[in-house]
Parts: structure tokens; sequence; C-alpha cells
């Protein structure tokens, strides 16, 4: 049976696309618009969504999720693109924010589309592409519309399998770039502990197999470091970019809270040196080759099967 609301979606990035797919198999009616036009035309046909062409195609949706990269990119989208998409929507429709965004920045635009009558939900993601494939985000739900939060609650159930309530307007976004700084600080910590091992001496997948069992195990040991690193894949899908943008929205929040936080602005130069370095577009676990130029080592390459 169709679901009742008509959903848009901008952006259809490696995120993107598997999450307005997932609308378009729950049976909502898909109106998807990405920079790319050849992008947006294939997902159109292959899913019996509607391409639009220009902020009007979305005139009649109840809300628009936007998957993009930045939050100034949204913010374009929403005020600038032929002369902002925000303009064309309905009132009392609602903006479902779920790309990585700064949580000042979304309080902002949400006054902005308040005053046209737009809601603004922030519903940042968690779980990367495996979990947007497969429906199963953790989904960060944030705004001061809590009508607005529930007529958008199946359209998030649809691409998510744990909703979290995380407060007010711009809570979502914050929790988001919280989140990944405490992912970039465990990764940091275990490429730092592989590099100084192997340059002492000690074998790289012993580590992390002594790691997982012991108190330094974090997600990047269970998994990036033996899916990815070990094996010298670095192809989890999540770019270092993105990353290092993310710890800086999140070092960011601490200077526009006035909160004392070390560990998160080193790492924001950190991630920003390496995104430099490698280039933004590269995976996030390629990180670990500009430590290991740094220290003039390479761990030793090892097939997936021994890395376990």
């Amino acid at each position: 049976m169709a679901n009742a609301l008509n959903v848009g979606f901008v952006g259809l990035g490696n995120m993107g696309w598997p999450m307005a797919r997932n609308l378009a198999r729950a049976g909502f009616r898909v109106t998807v618009r990405d920079a790319d036009s050849a992008r947006q035309k294939r997902f159109a046909e292959e899913h019996a969504a509607r391409a639009a062409d220009g902020p009007a195609a979305f005139h009649e949706v109840d809300a628009v999720v936007t998957m993009l990269p930045t939050g100034r990119i949204v913010r374009e989208v929403m005020l600038e693109w032929q002369g902002g998409l925000a303009g064309a929507l309905a009132r009392d429709a609602i903006v479902v924010d779920m790309s990585s965004s700064d949580p000042m920045g979304t309080r902002e635009l949400g006054k902005v589309l308040g005053a046209n009558g737009v809601a603004l939900v922030d519903a940042p993601v968690s779980g990367g592409v495996p979990k947007a494939e497969a429906g199963t985000l953790a989904i960060m739900v944030g705004g001061d519309d809590a009508a607005a939060i529930e007529r958008v609650r199946p359209v998030l159930a649809a691409m998510g399998q744990k909703l979290f309530s995380t407060g007010p307007l711009g809570s979502g976004h914050a929790m988001k770039a919280l989140n990944n700084y405490v992912a970039a600080a465990g990764f940091t910590a275990a490429a730092e502990a592989l590099i100084v091992g192997c340059k002492f001496g000690l074998d790289p997948a012993v580590m992390v197999e002594i790691l997982n069992a012991s108190t330094g195990r974090n997600f990047s040991t269970e998994y990036t470091m033996k899916e990815h690193v070990l094996p010298r894949k670095f192809a989890t899908g999540f770019a270092l970019g993105l990353l290092a943008k993310d710890v800086g929205i999140a070092a960011d929040l601490v200077e526009a809270i006035g909160a004392d936080a070390p560990v998160c602005r080193l790492l924001r130069e950190l991630w920003a040196e390496a995104a430099t370095a490698m280039g933004g577009s590269v995976d996030h676990s390629a990180a670990l080759r500009h430590w290991e130029q740094a220290n003039g080592v390479e761990l030793p390459p090892r097939p997936r099967a021994e890395a376990g």
C-alpha cells in the first residue's frame, strides 16, 4: 500500500541514493534532485520517481529530505537554487536535513524557513553505506515542532532502524558531529598504536587481535582496521574530507558554546592536515597512509583472511 506522504529528496550520493530508494520501495511518492542530472534521471527511471528540473517540482511535496555534503550547500539549495527551494514549498511543508550540518547554522536556517511557514527537522544518520542500503541507519532527530517530527516519522522509519530523539532544533546535528569526533578519536588512536607498534617490531595483525580482545577495542579496531587497513583496501565508503569536516563542526561547536575540549581541537588539526595532504575524496581510512609517511613506516599488507 502506498504511503500517504509525497516526499522530495535532494542529494543522490553514496548515502542518498539507497536512502531515497528505500523511500520509493516503502511506497512513498518520491521527487528527486541531484547536481548530477544523469544520475538524477537514472534514479527516476529505475525507481518510478519524478526528476525535478527546478524548485517548482517540489511544490506539492509534504516533506523534502536533504542529504548533501555540507550545511552550507543545504542552505544554498533552500534559499538560492533558482530562487530557493524553500520558496517553492507549500506552507506546512517540512524540510528534513539528514546531512552532517553545522548545528548553529541549522538553528539559523530554521528561523528563515519558519518565517515562511516551513518546519525544519535535523535528522543526521550514522551507519554508513551498508546500513543506508539495508535501511537500518541510526537517526538522530532534533526539532522544535513536535507535530512536524511525528508527521515525518514514517519517512525516517523507512530509512532507519533506530530513531533517537535528541532535543531541540540543531541537537541532532550536534550529536552527529560529536559522534564522528569520537569515531575519529578512536581511529586516530588505533592508527597511531599500529604505526608505533610496527616501528617497534610488533605485528599489526596480532595487535588488532589483541586490541579487540582487550579494553582498547572500538569500532575502528573491530571493523576499519581489520577489514580495510590491514588488507590495504581503504574503501569504507566514507570520505576523508567528510570526516575532517565533521570533526571541524564538533570543534566549532566547542568554541561556539565556550567549552574546553583540547583533544577535539587537536583532532581538527590532524584530520584537516591529512585531508589536505591526501585529498578530501579518498577514503577516510587512508589517513593512516599520511601518518605512516610522517613516521617513515608502512604497515605490511595482510590478506583479509589472515588479518582476521
